[in-house]
């Protein structure tokens, strides 16, 4: 399967840069699988927006406001939230010798031996060709950075960065900025401390948003309480194997980079318990999917509760285990979270419901709008 076959056309206005003046206000398209594809499919794929507007859509798709949710899901759902943390993990350096700035985003700490933890970290670094092992930068508070050597790490925009301090996520908090994708053009505010953040964020961690997420507030979160659907929570620390591209002609031959979760006993007996009571598992974002579905035991019928991690890699022809429903943002062209949903719902249906979307103006990626997949 080719990586173009993934690809789409997308206005560059309709990239939210962004996020709504007020949380939850956002659009939400709701896709019936099955009724989208049965349609679809009797019209042998083709499909075209202009032919339908926002009061008169396609059946099986379903024109909301993201308040609309709780209204939307069943009552006997398990829906499963990823309350990882973003990091401040964007910091910026001056050059000792030339003055110049550097940019790098912290990845993880790094242990080496005879180094006290959370001074060495492996780091993305802009222009990294640039960056050689001895070169050193002055960061906020004078904390000396220095580039090492790293010959374990795996491509070239991996640096070693070793402090002269501990560079903890306190210290972040108050030097290092919010990690906005590249997508977004335009530097981090203070409005993007809180907003590019779940409302339930707990765990630090990730190096981007969980961004399904972005969309609850506790108004909502209370309604789905009151309708009487259930929650539970994992953590996935949001890393390489989420953002980066697929570099490969061939979607087959893309590795992911391994990503950590943690999934606590409760949720795990919820989830065992949905999923052998013939109850419908909704997972609020691609990390949330890929948590539960590399997690569960096919054998005994059950998620494994504790700390592991994963490198899987779902796209089309994968045969889902635990999740039922999806709730997620609009993704990017050619991605791997892309093929994802593209695995869920179909390659051609979500591909048709994405030319609906842009047709109707929907808001994409991290601070876009939001779809539903029953």
């Amino acid at each position: 399967m080719k990586t173009k076959d993934f690809y789409f056309d997308l206005p560059e206005e309709l990239i939210a840069q962004k996020p709504p003046e007020t949380r939850g206000a956002d659009r939400l398209l709701c896709l019936n699988r099955r009724v989208f594809s049965n349609w679809l499919s009797e019209r042998n794929g083709m499909f075209n927006p202009g032919d339908f507007s926002s009061s008169n859509p396609p059946p099986g798709i379903g024109n909301f406001l993201f308040s609309s949710l709780p209204d939307l899901i069943p009552e006997n759902t398990l829906m499963v939230f990823n309350d990882s943390r973003v990091r401040k993990a964007r910091i910026y350096g001056f050059s000792e010798e030339k003055g110049t700035q550097a940019e790098f985003l912290l990845v993880s700490p790094f242990f080496l031996q005879g180094k006290d933890s959370g001074t060495v970290w492996k780091v993305m670094a802009k222009r990294a060709k640039r960056r050689k092992a001895g070169q050193r930068f002055v960061f906020p508070g004078n904390v000396i950075g220095t580039v090492i050597e790293s010959p374990a790490l795996d491509g070239s925009e991996f640096k070693l960065l070793e402090f002269d301090t501990v560079v903890d996520d306190s210290w972040l908090d108050v030097n290092g900025h919010v990690p906005l994708p590249p997508y977004i053009r335009r530097e981090d505010s203070t409005e993007d401390s809180l907003r590019y953040q779940t409302v339930y964020a707990r765990e630090t961690g990730s190096m981007a948003a969980p961004t399904a997420g972005l969309h609850f507030t506790d108004e909502i979160i209370s309604r789905l309480d009151k309708k009487g659907i259930s929650r539970a929570y994992v953590t996935l620390h949001v890393g390489l194997g989420t953002f980066l591209p697929v570099r490969t002609d061939n979607i087959e031959e893309h590795h992911m980079h391994e990503e950590c979760f943690s999934i606590p006993q409760n949720t795990a007996e919820l989830v065992t318990e949905a999923k052998r009571g013939g109850r419908p598992v909704l997972a609020v974002g691609t990390t949330s999917i890929r948590t539960l579905e590399s997690a569960w035991d096919e054998t005994d019928g059950r998620l494994i509760p504790g700390h592991s991690s994963t490198s899987i890699f779902i796209y089309p022809g994968y045969k889902f285990k635990v999740v039922d429903y999806v709730f997620t943002n609009f993704h990017t062209p050619e991605s791997t979270l892309l093929m994802l949903v593209s695995a869920f719902a179909g390659k051609g249906e979500i591909l048709s419901t994405y030319k609906y979307a842009v047709h109707e103006r929907y808001r994409f990626f991290s601070y876009g709008d939001s779809m539903l997949m029953l």
